[in-house]
């Protein structure tokens, strides 16, 4: 009986080998399988990935909805794909989940850096937006004064969400200022979350979004958002380097809709909130 179980296993060796180098195969081809617009129109799916948050993606009681949301079904309507989202805090997961090809695109406001262009594809600019200090105001403050001058920010410790975009631009602060900025990457909070532990008095600054500050500031009357972290900047979507031809669709999807005004309406919903 054991002579017998080993000739069938000896029997069964090579064919098990065939069957792993067989997969490691399919598994290399669908690695390298290049995934721009034909293969996604074959398919009729287009993945997106988004962060979720209280303006760009979010449930309300049974209804999704939000800007990059809104937008996102808006690119589905006029090019006949179907979307399939997937939500996803950290923009650095999202980035490679871009490169793996779970995702064909990144629905956030990613501002345009030289060094993100040198890995990613990026459409025209979604949204034009700039980084802002959030503090306390002096009212909720103990009277201190919010700071005015970057050169104050000299030796004091800023949160910002991990993988934030705000990153790069506190570093070259640092460099402009001649001092250190203390800055600390969040891996749990997102700027929302920052922005209400600045209102409570947990941590003193952070840096966000000046659109998402202006519309939290509604909520957080705490908080102070006049001070520009940096000049206004060019936010837009993100494909892989290896998918021009979606970027383009896209530039094109992102023009009609445009010209048709629903960009407008979509934008004045979600960013242009009329007054309470």
């Amino acid at each position: 009986m054991k002579r017998n179980a080993q000739t069938i296993l000896r029997s069964f060796f090579p064919l098990l080998i065939i069957i792993c180098c067989a997969l490691i195969t399919i598994l290399s081809y669908q690695k390298g399988k290049p995934r721009d617009y034909n293969e996604i129109k074959k398919e009729g799916v287009l993945r997106i990935v988004t962060e979720y948050n209280q303006y760009d993606y979010y449930i309300s009681g049974d209804t999704v909805d939000g800007f990059q949301y809104a937008l996102s079904r808006a690119i589905s309507d006029i090019s006949a794909l179907n979307i399939e989202i997937h939500l996803e805090m950290s923009l650095e997961k999202s980035f490679k989940g871009l490169a793996q090809k779970k995702y064909d695109l990144i629905a956030r406001n990613i501002p345009i850096t030289s060094e993100l262009k040198e890995k990613y594809l990026f459409t025209t600019p979604i949204v034009y937006n700039k980084q802002v200090l959030v503090q306390r105001t002096e009212e909720a403050n103990n009277g201190i004064k919010p700071i005015r001058n970057q050169l104050d920010l000299a030796r004091k410790t800023l949160y910002i969400p991990k993988d934030s975009p705000a990153l790069l631009r506190l570093q070259n602060l640092e460099h402009e200022i001649g001092d250190t900025i203390h800055v600390v990457e969040e891996p749990l909070y997102s700027s929302e979350q920052l922005m209400m532990m600045v209102a409570r008095g947990d941590i003193d600054y952070a840096v966000c979004d000046q659109q998402l500050a202006v519309l939290s500031q509604k909520q957080l009357p705490e908080i102070d958002i006049q001070t520009d972290i940096s000049f206004t900047q060019l936010q837009s979507w993100a494909v892989r380097n290896g998918s021009p031809a979606l970027r383009d669709s896209l530039n094109h999807w992102l023009e009609q809709i445009r010209q048709s005004g629903l960009f407008e309406q979509i934008y004045k919903k979600y960013y242009r909130r009329p007054k309470v």
